[in-house]
């Protein structure tokens, strides 16, 4: 167990002498030596090799996890220009065929496992996964989805959402989810851009003790969306439903569409915070070679594992933890209030379930080290744990050692659901150390930019990427001439997709990803990160969350830091209480940190996936009306955005009196 003071960069796990012999990519690395002739001494060196040669590195993936394909390639890569590249031209193969081939998984293993707070637990053999998903597909073809048609989910982490996307992709369909927390004109605004034929949704669900019912959302969004021809009904809350017309008995032979590698696979979204969220579609292709890898190398998944990544079907997590049997893990499913009826619930699953790899958000490992959590004694079979969401300071990475494991592996993770992966992660072969990402994921040539587009290391910088992913989107929906993908990665760095992130790349590789680069705190020319200013302001116990912004001043090389607060139950945010933060930040970061007014509100405006809305604040509290600063559909709490327009009122007063 961990001990003592940590800091920044102190070492919590290191990988055994035998690594090589006992994980995923110590086996890979053992393959490329024997089967191509490649040695690599270590990570450096094959990360290197990786995103340098990519059709080699590409090449390489689809043939060490046998993918099973119908036609082959032409070549790995047409042309190596961003935005453009084209992946395995002329291969022909099916997602969910890779999925359901289940390596390592006799016909009687559990391969779903699925909890809720609305139902009794639900397990799917590899039989019967294999079985439904073939059932749905009959349902569906029977109804006219033929490929290319869109199959939407108003549903929830349960196995029907994930049987309905298996059985849409076996068709060559594409799939898109909206989690059920969705308002009907979120759900609106993302539907009726991409036009689904069929719609399956749950009337209600439960969140810890409260019914939630969305009978009227569903009726609300069959109403706007004319394309919608078929609607089906999961009874999940209120019993019925007609998901077993769909899911009926049929003799229909499971088959799969071979389809073109960059055929339509799902459509995700941004989080539209401005603007209708922008469709992101995704390839079979890129998504089953990306998960493949990043799973197995990375997160050294494999036969016998159960997955746990805590996500909704409206977060990109859920893609990715839906990838889990490729790779021969069995993933565990839970849909319901993961803090009731305490922090615990997730954790007492872990035994519950046998979970091996329990993955989760930053925010929400915070939580429990505030809350005083020590699951310790429920989580003697995990052997790791995933972090995403937003950056996790060193108390958070010293907490999971010292409250869960010393002997787990933690990963914190950064992507996007633009690439539905992460670009900087874990890797089995090189120490975790507090507060650092430990490198960049195999074929993610990751770099930091200076504002003249120029490499630099040990420095912040902007996060791009400066070579072609597979799992890049194939383009968004209904974007003929790319115009709109073009402007949304490609418009600051000709050639070199820029994600919005500052990022810090040490001489060793390891990342420290400080916060967006477009919610940058600047000071006198000095460029702040928030992940380590709310790390501080969040360690207070009167502090339950913060949001920070910074508004330029003219004539003022400063400007203006607003720090905001919700406050703990019975705390008011007084003169004592604002001296401790000024001292805190003083102490821990810099005089630069110290926020020049601090205000309570009542809560932080959060996305529906939880990041908070620094962005939005920034333009209300500098004239922008509510309405136009934020789409009311993509916020998890649209009343909070009130108190800042308030805010902007009482500071713009006394200029116009």
């Amino acid at each position: 167990m961990t001990t003592g003071v940590v800091t920044a960069g102190t070492v919590l796990w290191e990988p055994p002498v035998d690594i090589r012999d006992t994980s995923r990519i110590g086996h890979y690395l053992a393959w490329l030596e024997s089967e191509r002739g490649l040695p690599f001494a270590d990570y450096a060196s094959l990360w290197e090799w990786s995103v340098t040669d990519l059709s080699a590195f590409w090449q390489s993936i689809w043939d060490y996890f046998q993918v099973i394909g119908h036609e082959p390639a032409t070549a790995v890569l047409d042309g190596a220009e961003m935005p453009g590249a084209r992946w395995f031209p002329g291969a022909t193969l099916n997602y969910a065929e890779n999925v359901l081939r289940l390596p390592g998984f006799a016909d009687e293993d559990p391969v779903v496992l699925a909890y809720s707070q609305t139902r009794e637990p639900v397990t799917l053999t590899a039989r019967q996964l294999r079985d439904d998903v073939r059932r749905v597909r009959a349902g569906l073809k029977a109804r006219g989805v033929t490929a290319g048609d869109r199959v939407a989910a108003y549903a929830p982490n349960i196995p029907e959402t994930y049987v309905l996307m298996l059985a849409t992709a076996s068709l060559g369909a594409v799939f898109s989810s909206c989690a059920p927390e969705f308002g009907a004109r979120s759900v609106i605004d993302r539907w009726s851009q991409i036009e689904p034929k069929v719609l399956v949704a749950t009337d209600g669900y439960r969140y810890g003790d409260k019914d939630v019912d969305r009978r009227a959302e569903i009726a609300a969004i069959r109403a706007a969306i004319p394309s919608i021809e078929h609607v089906i009904t999961i009874g999940y809350l209120h019993g019925g439903g007609d998901w077993d017309t769909l899911a009926g008995s049929s003799d229909e032979p499971m088959e799969f569409a071979a389809v073109p590698f960059d055929h339509p696979l799902y459509v995700l979204y941004s989080s539209g915070t401005t603007g209708l969220p922008k469709p992101i579609v995704h390839g079979h292709g890129g998504i089953l070679l990306e998960h493949l890898k990043i799973l197995a190398l990375h997160h050294d998944l494999g036969t016998g594992d159960r997955f746990l990544w805590f996500t909704t079907t409206g977060w990109m997590m859920w893609n990715y933890l839906a990838s889990g049997p490729a790779v021969g893990a069995a993933i565990v499913l839970f849909d319901g209030n993961p803090g009731w009826p305490s922090l615990d619930a997730l954790w007492d699953l872990v035994d519950t379930a046998g979970i091996t790899y329990f993955g989760t958000s930053a925010p929400f490992l915070l939580a429990c080290r505030k809350a005083g959590l020590t699951p310790l004694s429920r989580c003697a079979g995990l052997k790791g744990v995933g972090s995403t969401g937003a950056p996790l300071p060193p108390e958070g990475w010293a907490w999971v050692y010292q409250a869960v494991g010393a002997d787990v592996r933690l990963v914190s993770l950064s992507g996007g659901t633009d690439v539905c992966t992460g670009f900087v992660g874990g890797v089995p072969l090189l120490p975790v150390r507090a507060g650092i990402i430990t490198s960049r994921i195999l074929g993610a040539r990751v770099e930091a930019y200076d504002g003249a587009g120029k490499p630099v290391t040990g420095e912040l910088g902007e996060l791009v990427i400066t070579a072609p992913m597979p799992s890049m989107p194939v383009g968004f929906w209904n974007d003929p001439d790319g115009s709109r993908f073009r402007e949304a990665y490609f418009d600051v760095f000709p050639g070199v997709w820029r994600h919005g992130d500052w990022i810090t790349i040490e001489p060793d590789g390891g990342c420290v990803i400080t916060g967006r680069s477009d919610a940058t705190l600047n000071r006198g020319g000095v460029r702040l990160g928030t992940a380590e200013f709310y790390s501080v302001v969040e360690s207070l116990p009167e502090v339950a969350d913060s949001l920070v912004v910074h508004l330029d001043t003219p004539g003022d090389p400063n400007g203006e830091l607003l720090l905001f607060l919700v406050l703990a139950d019975g705390v008011e945010l007084d003169d004592a209480l604002r001296a401790r933060l000024a001292r805190e930040l003083r102490a821990s970061l810099s005089p630069r940190h110290v926020p020049d007014a601090a205000h309570q509100v009542r809560a932080i405006p959060r996305t529906l996936s939880g990041k908070k809305l620094e962005v939005p604040v920034k333009r209300i509290l500098t004239g922008t009306p509510v309405e136009s600063a934020a789409a009311e559909g993509a916020l998890a709490n649209p009343e909070s955005l009130t108190a800042f327009a308030e805010l902007r009122q009482q500071r713009v007063r006394p200029a116009s009196a």
